[in-house]
């Protein structure tokens, strides 16, 4: 594992955050929790959405270990690579809270319960908290663990998400964060860049949106396409031009510079294993991209946060949406 430090001198890292929070080494582990969708179990919709692929998320050995046994499995790997002896458990597989509270409790609790796991970050839609839910993460977080909410959004363009068969709109996210923020949760929100029909000014204007709204984090990754969804039919028909690895980074960049200086960024690229994998192809490998956007801020002299005095960009300007609260 590569070391984030040169990156943390021009954007507010997760690693940072948590080192700054509890004065030593904190890594993510990732939970599967064998959770499901209400996107593709029939409850909103059965394909999911576009650019997803169900068979990627599905143990290829059976069910998956307990979630102690996972966190061992990432704490041993986490201890042998970094030296770290401390982590988040990730609850990130499907909807992380798409069922009854008493089996999140437990699910939760389980991982809670060893002594190396500091918190929890959970991953789900923002269809998907009812007001139970939250209530249990703040429970949780009342009780001295870290928190993170992570709601994926991808996109605030209502005309996007139904494009991608997403299954709710801007609305659900606007509402979700509002009753996240009155219990004092913090919120990571994820956005893909490159979806079908956008272009940076969208990329940036679903940023100002979610800042607006007073985001606590954030994730950003381009969008890649993978075998088995209706994505790689629609790439393969040449309906979908994947961005280039340029764009992405010029974009990155930008939405970093535009990004409050508190906000956290928990990732800022994403990839696709090799095996399913249609293209581009440079979402195999994520540190030819972190190291081009180091580079990118570094060539500038830019820093997160730099161009969000006076308010929107002029970028954003000359730019309007659809289907947006204001």
């Amino acid at each position: 594992m590569k070391d984030n430090q040169h990156l943390a001198q021009y954007v507010n890292t997760l690693g940072q955050d948590l080192l700054r929070r509890f004065g030593e080494r904190i890594h993510k582990v990732s939970i599967d929790a064998g959770f499901s969708c209400p996107n593709r179990d029939g409850t909103l919709g059965t394909g999911g959405c576009s650019f997803c692929n169900n068979d990627s998320f599905v143990p290829e050995h059976g069910e998956e270990p307990s979630v102690q046994a996972q966190v061992h499995t990432g704490l041993e790997a986490v201890v042998r690579v970094t030296g770290a002896r401390k982590v988040l458990a990730y609850f990130q597989a499907y909807t992380n809270t798409y069922a009854e509270t008493a089996l999140l409790r437990q699910l939760y609790e389980e991982a809670l319960t060893l002594p190396a796991v500091v918190g929890i970050s959970v991953g789900t839609r923002p269809d998907c908290v009812p007001d139970q839910v939250l209530d249990l993460l703040q429970e949780i977080q009342n009780n001295g663990y870290l928190v993170w909410l992570e709601l994926g959004l991808q996109s605030a363009f209502d005309s996007t998400l139904q494009a991608i068969n997403r299954g709710h709109g801007f609305a659900s996210y606007q509402e979700a964060i509002e009753r996240a923020h009155q219990r004092q949760l913090k919120v990571c929100t994820h956005l893909i860049v490159g979806l079908p029909g956008e272009t940076p000014a969208h990329a940036l204007r679903s940023l100002q949106q979610v800042v607006h709204l007073g985001v606590e984090g954030l994730k950003i990754h381009p969008l890649h396409v993978v075998k088995n969804t209706r994505l790689a039919y629609e790439w393969r028909q040449g309906q979908y031009l994947p961005w280039t690895q340029e764009q992405y980074i010029d974009c990155a960049v930008e939405m970093i510079r535009q990004t409050p200086a508190e906000v956290v960024f928990h990732r800022i690229t994403g990839t696709a294993s090799r095996d399913i994998l249609l293209a581009p192809s440079w979402c195999e490998h994520k540190w030819p991209i972190i190291n081009g956007i180091t580079q990118r801020m570094a060539a500038l002299g830019a820093r997160q946060g730099d161009q969000t005095h006076n308010g929107a960009s002029p970028a954003l300007c000359f730019f309007r949406t659809d289907g947006l609260s204001r």
